[in-house]
């Protein structure tokens, strides 16, 4: 049985990977994704920024939860806040956030 040769392609591949601690990040950035909570949230964050009042009357759950949540979101540099008054206001951190999500929305919708 004859073998192939793909060694030109190995190398390439080899030569262009990124390493072995930016893909374990890279997991983690989407295991950040695969909670249904913190989905919601983002989706609700494509139409514009919202305090978290606001996300807990939409998700219909306690502010607890939904601070816990948005702190995750925070700290994976997902979301990003700013303060009038008392009041926070949250709002997707950059167009990355939202073609991440646009994209996966629609590899899930297509035909």
């Amino acid at each position: 049985m004859k073998k192939h040769d793909h060694s030109g392609l190995l190398e390439k591949i080899k030569a262009h990977s990124p390493g072995d601690e930016i893909l374990c990040d890279l997991a983690d950035l989407f295991k950040v994704f695969g909670d249904t909570t913190r989905m919601r949230i983002l989706y609700s964050l494509l139409e514009g920024e919202l305090c978290v009042c606001a996300i807990c009357e939409l998700l219909g759950m306690n502010q607890s939860a939904i601070s816990h949540q948005l702190k995750v979101l925070k700290d994976n540099n997902l979301v990003a806040c700013r303060r009038e008054g008392k009041t926070v206001y949250y709002f997707l951190a950059d167009d990355h956030v939202r073609l991440i999500i646009a994209q996966g929305f629609d590899h899930l919708t297509e035909i």
